[in-house]
């Protein structure tokens, strides 16, 4: 069973999984990985969480304010061997039920097209495609979307 933990980017077992993630994506992105390392710092993100499997970390996501109305979702890892487990979905609904907690209607995102599992997870949970916003609307690897929260 997976127990979700609300917590805040001082969490060790955040931190541990942002490594990993982070090193995925130097694989993924290639040359573009710090054009993307810039806007995916860690410290100072309020709203983290981090999902357990008995007593491992094994995932995370974080939201943090983009526009008023609009939280944008950040740093979502599920650990290579516990992936298709429905975690990262998990993960995203309690994402967006944090969001509407806190008075936000919208919910948006950044990935890279290089990552299909991603688009596939935000497809299947809602998320529509939009045009690349902010610092990725140049950016040819980008996909962004957005949903609107319930």
């Amino acid at each position: 069973m997976i127990q979700l933990l609300r917590t805040n980017s001082d969490n060790k077992d955040f931190t541990d999984l942002v490594v990993l993630l982070d090193a995925y994506l130097a694989v993924l992105d290639g040359d573009e990985h710090e054009f993307y390392h810039q806007f995916n710092k860690t410290d100072k993100l309020n709203h983290v969480l981090v999902a357990y499997e008995n007593d491992q970390a094994v995932g995370c996501g974080a939201i943090r304010p983009y526009l008023p109305g609009i939280m944008e979702v950040k740093r979502m890892y599920t650990l290579p061997e516990k992936r298709g487990k429905g975690i990262a979905t998990a993960i995203l609904k309690e994402l967006e039920k944090w969001a509407q907690e806190l008075n936000y209607g919208k919910c948006v995102l950044e990935t890279g097209k290089r990552q299909p599992e991603a688009i596939e997870l935000y497809k299947k949970n809602g998320y529509e495609l939009i045009a690349n916003y902010g610092q990725y609307a140049e950016m040819e690897n980008s996909i962004c979307f957005e949903k609107a929260m319930q």
